[in-house]
């Protein structure tokens, strides 16, 4: 049984930090190329970063380019999302997900990936 779950979340005023934790169980993680997302108040879940399954490939919307930064640590089944210079349009429900279907790279798209965490709140107040 696979299973993510998101740790890290909180209340927090524009340009503080904030770092999220996914653990992963179940399966092995080293295989799978990770997400993260997250869904605002009445919109669609949307992309936000992801990591390929060494790590050594990532990619991030251009709205956090240069404040996020997703990383990961295979011997802890760990990926990470540090957040820095957080606005208030950060604000959301952050999702990590596992794709164990890309080889190489990774996916931004939301249905592509197999398992999802149950969230964790991000809020930024201005």
């Amino acid at each position: 049984q696979v299973q993510l779950v998101e740790s890290g979340g909180g209340l927090v005023q524009a340009g503080e930090s904030l770092r999220l934790s996914c653990l992963a169980s179940g399966r092995t993680f080293s295989s799978w190329a990770m997400g993260w997302f997250r869904q605002a108040p009445g919109k669609e879940r949307e992309f936000v970063a992801a990591i390929s399954r060494s790590g050594r490939r990532t990619y991030d919307t251009d709205s956090v380019k240069g404040r996020f930064t997703i990383s990961r640590d295979n011997a802890k089944n760990t990926v990470y999302l540090q957040m820095s210079s957080l606005k208030p349009e950060d604000t959301g429900v952050y999702y990590c997900a596992g794709d164990t279907t890309k080889l190489l790279g990774f996916t931004t798209q939301p249905g592509e990936y197999a398992y999802w965490g149950q969230g964790t709140q991000v809020t930024v107040s201005s």
